[in-house]
């Protein structure tokens, strides 16, 4: 299990406390966890957590970003994190023991991104929008929420436990026999195809320029369709041309520019 574990991103939102930030970066050290990040943490100094008990190693080397967005680019699966509690949630929403053994073996393909939000909030509807589908810890109703740290503990230990049984009817693809062209895309990539398509639908007038919500919504369909590289790429290439033929259209003919090869 050590070798697909390299591959899982432990992506903290908006965290509040820096001794919660050490204690889930304590965690993710007790389970082997390299790669940790932290997207706009309230406390500069978490750095310095006290909590980080043996884990201060990975602590200082966790990669901080501005947004969600740039935190999970490379990830080809993100997962969300909630209690589920009191909020219309546009995504399917999965226990942990279920969806476990799914995220085990999207491992084995690439990096994955497990993202936890706020100790008061919990995610965005906006950060939200940047995961494939949401997952809980089945907790009992009267008591949903769990301690950060501990919430990081518990979904790893579902992602280590049982690691050298490995059920025979799971065949899994070696990665050299994976072509590019059918490797899924990862967040990046269907980012910039969100954005060129953001652009195309608001110079059309099919959306109003600011209408956050339209994002978001485009931004979880487009997760959905579960695009392999190649096709985000053709996509982005048709809506490339789309969004220059509005452009050129809107010009007094002296202006047109020649077509793009």
């Amino acid at each position: 299990m050590k070798s697909t574990l390299e591959n899982l991103r432990v992506v903290l939102v908006a965290t509040r406390n820096p001794l919660n930030i050490g204690a889930a970066a304590r965690a993710a050290s007790n389970f082997g966890i390299t790669h940790m990040r932290v997207v706009n943490p309230y406390e500069p100094a978490f750095r310095e957590a006290r909590s980080a008990v043996g884990a201060a190693d990975l602590l200082s080397r966790a990669d901080q970003f501005d947004d969600v967005g740039s935190a999970v680019a490379d990830c080809k699966l993100v997962i969300g994190t909630t209690v589920a509690k009191r909020r219309d949630l546009q995504h399917h929403i999965y226990s942990l023991d279920v969806k476990g053994r799914t995220i085990k073996q999207q491992l084995q393909d690439g990096p994955v991104a497990l993202l936890f939000g706020s100790e008061r909030y919990g995610l965005s509807n906006d950060e939200m929008s940047h995961c494939h589908w949401l997952m809980r810890i089945p907790t009992r109703e009267a008591h949903g929420s769990m301690n950060l740290g501990q919430a990081v503990a518990v979904c790893l230990y579902e992602l280590v436990r049982g690691a050298k049984v490995k059920p025979e009817s799971i065949v899994l693809p070696k990665k050299e026999s994976v072509r590019k062209k059918d490797k899924i895309a990862d967040s990046a990539e269907v980012e910039r195809l969100t954005q060129i398509l953001l652009q195309v639908l608001r110079d059309s007038e099919y959306i109003k320029p600011r209408a956050v919500a339209s994002e978001e919504k485009l931004r979880r369909l487009l997760r959905r369709m579960k695009l392999i590289a190649n096709d985000a790429d053709v996509l982005v290439g048709m809506m490339r041309q789309v969004a220059w033929k509005l452009h050129e259209n809107e010009k007094p003919k002296s202006e047109k520019a020649p077509k793009p090869e």
